[in-house]
């Protein structure tokens, strides 16, 4: 994948089209990237006990999280204007691995 953590995105496809948002995981075998305050879903968590036996552990309730998003139906916002990119990964002479904004040419 060529979208990672710390990298702000733009929704181009599904019910978050065109709201832009930073990932805060991916999840590279299932092809998933997760960015933030963006497809929130809610899971019913069970109140957990603390490790010691005394006082609270996780507390229960309804809980709102971020919800998987292929990484198919984001992309890549280009720092430079602020639209959405496609990425390219070019060897330097150093021989190290770059990504670059298809759009602009430049490194990010």
């Amino acid at each position: 994948m060529r979208i990672r953590t710390d990298d702000t995105v733009q929704v181009i496809s599904g019910k978050e089209k065109g709201k832009q948002g930073k990932v805060l995981r991916t999840d590279p075998k299932a092809g998933t990237v997760y960015v933030e305050d963006l497809n929130m879903i809610k899971r019913h968590q069970r109140a957990q006990p603390s490790p010691d036996g005394r006082g609270q552990g996780k507390e229960g309730g309804i809980i709102e999280m971020e919800g998987p998003i292929h990484v198919s139906n984001v992309a890549l916002v280009d720092p430079t204007d602020n639209k959405p990119t496609r990425i390219g990964v070019r060897i330097t002479d150093d021989g190290v691995r770059q990504r670059y904004s298809k759009r602009t040419g430049e490194a990010i």
